[in-house]
């Protein structure tokens, strides 16, 4: 009874409230707070709208990206890197797969003896691993390009967060005999030197691609879209003969041992081609180790390295002076007292020889003589004749870092110059450009142009002398190697050679160092229709012995020898059991 008395006691006392004279409610609320609110919430409604349409409509291709790159990944699909071939399709250069090792650092996991393992197969110590590791967190590579067997042998660890991946790797065949002209490539098989960087586009092809997706491990799951894929690079064919390039390497190097030089080069042309058939240079490396490598192991002498080209520009003057009809080949000059002054110079052979005839001044390399003849031609003469045999001209060759040489403007010649010039000195060329400039004997008064890619088809030349006197040169040239001559120890079993030598000193700053010389010869064979050309430059021999027909004839005498027989050219002499030219004294040469 009580309950039900206090119960409708509380509600009389609820019903008794009046909410009117609330002092809360009796305030009076604006008009504009409602409508405030009412509009904030339709900007609201506004801008989600406004959001959506940007994401489903405006920006949708962005955002579909964005997504897409969280699963969505393109992989490379590497060319393969097109092969160098010699003549005879031996290869000087090819593409292998590998396996390149790389990490997810954050991924990794390993207790202290695996990382020593893992350190140990790559070649570093776990200090240097760490921090290796420590460089990205999300990828490094660990090694690029490792044998198969470090590969596995990493693999097996069985190491949380360490990959692998196939890439191609260069195989060089010819190791250092052919590396100055093959070159090498860079981890990311890039052209870094020689037919690698002069042909990199046509070698590299082109990289194809693939679309996959992948799961947060990085494993692919399925295939996407439609796959490209690579084009290989184009094989490059050289006119160098590996057998030839290699034995010509192994006689150079030897003969920078033998007389104690510092370097030297041989180029070996194709008088009816222009093909280069060898390009070898000592001291060279191994393109594929690579370490600790110098300048002057990587320089391509043969063809960066200018020199002035001393006595081996003698015939050129005797040439043009018969070509011009100044002189025939038996016209006498006389050389005693085997000195001549020019504008107060004086210009000395190296003992007096008296009167000679042409023929002789080239065989007995006289520089009094030469000079004579030269002197009685304008500047503008042999400026134009040196300039066409290509002397201070770039050779047209595909190659990186082939030279001009120099060779003045006439018009700023001295007479003296002019005399010097005759005998190879105020010019500089490299061994290429001389080698080339003898296609003009070896061809009949023909300038062919050199090459080296492989040529099927015919070589025209330029005529710069008639064939008359070309062949009087090569006559000339063939009684350098002959008794009283200055090469004889040029001369190769079974085959008739012809050629000059040099020998000049190197130049030091704006003088010439007294006992440094650099000793080479030029020629060809057989003589009588020459198939090639060899040139030979030896850079300071110290071993006592320094004239061109000395230091550089033996070895363009091997390799003539060796050359004509790979080429299959048939002996043009009867072969003796004896080869005379040791026994035959070398005339003492001008220079």
């Amino acid at each position: 009874m009580a309950k039900k008395k206090s119960a409708k006691a509380g509600a009389v006392s609820v019903r008794s409230v009046n909410y009117s004279s609330s002092p809360l409610l009796a305030s009076p609320t604006p008009a504009w707070r409602s409508k405030f609110l009412v509009a904030m919430v339709g900007l609201g409604f506004c801008a989600l709208i406004g959001r959506a349409v940007y994401v489903q409509i405006v920006g949708a291709s962005f955002f579909l990206k964005q997504g897409e790159i969280r699963y969505a990944r393109t992989l490379d699909l590497p060319a393969s890197r097109g092969r160098i071939i010699d003549r005879n399709g031996l290869i000087l250069a090819s593409s292998v797969r590998v396996p390149s090792l790389w990490a997810i650092p954050k991924d990794f996991d390993a207790d202290k003896k695996q990382r020593a393992q893992l350190a140990k197969l790559l070649g570093m110590t776990p200090k240097e691993l760490d921090g290796h590791l420590d460089d990205n967190p999300n990828f490094v590579w660990l090694r690029r390009q490792v044998d198969e067997q470090v590969a596995k042998d990493v693999l097996a660890l069985n190491l949380k967060g360490v990959h692998q991946v196939p890439e191609y790797k260069r195989r060089y065949p010819e190791g250092e005999a052919a590396a100055h002209v093959v070159g090498f490539t860079n981890l990311e098989d890039k052209g870094q030197e020689g037919i690698e960087l002069a042909f990199q586009r046509d070698l590299s092809g082109r990289d194809g691609t693939r679309r996959v997706i992948k799961d947060r491990l990085g494993r692919v799951v399925e295939d996407i879209g439609d796959s490209v894929q690579p084009a290989d690079g184009r094989d490059i064919e050289l006119s160098i003969d590996s057998k030839v390039q290699f034995f010509a390497y192994q006689r150079i190097r030897d003969a920078v041992a033998q007389n104690k030089a510092k370097a030297g080069s041989v180029v070996v042309l194709d008088a009816q081609s222009g093909e280069i058939l060898a390009l070898s240079n000592f001291p060279s490396f191994t393109p594929n180790d690579r370490k600790n490598l110098s300048g002057d192991q990587l320089r391509n002498r043969a063809l960066t390295d200018t020199f002035e080209p001393g006595s081996t520009m003698k015939p050129f003057i005797a040439a043009w002076a018969m070509e011009t009809g100044r002189v025939t080949p038996n016209t006498v000059i006389q050389t005693a007292p085997g000195s001549i002054n020019i504008t107060g110079s004086t210009i000395r052979d190296a003992h007096p020889h008296g009167a000679l005839t042409v023929a002789e001044v080239i065989q007995k390399s006289s520089n009094v003589g030469t000079v004579k003849m030269a002197m009685q031609m304008q500047p503008r003469e042999i400026w134009e004749l040196y300039t066409q045999v290509g002397f201070g001209q770039k050779p047209q060759i595909a190659f990186p870092g082939a030279v001009t040489g120099r060779l003045r403007p006439y018009k700023t010649w001295r007479p003296i110059e002019q005399a010097t010039m005759s005998y190879g000195y105020g010019l500089s060329a490299s061994l290429l450009q001389i080698a080339h400039a003898y296609t003009v004997f070896a061809r009949d008064g023909e300038l062919i142009p050199v090459s080296l890619m492989k040529n099927h088809d015919t070589v025209n030349g330029m005529r710069v002398l008639s064939p008359k006197t070309a062949q009087s040169i090569r006559e000339m040239l063939h009684m350098v190697c002959g008794p009283g001559g200055t090469a004889p120890r040029a001369q190769a079993l079974g085959y008739s050679v012809g050629g000059k030598s040099g020998t000049a000193y190197k130049q030091e700053g704006k003088g010439y160092a007294e006992k440094k010389y650099r000793s080479w010869f030029v020629g060809m064979a057989p003589i009588n229709n020459p198939r090639i050309i060899v040139a030979v430059m030896v850079d300071e021999p110290s071993n006592g012995v320094h004239f061109g027909g000395d230091v550089a004839g033996p070895v363009f005498s091997e390799v003539v020898q060796q050359t004509l027989r790979t080429l299959g050219v048939p002996p043009d002499l009867d072969v003796r059991p004896q080869i005379v030219q040791n026994a035959i004294p070398a005339e003492e040469e001008s220079f």
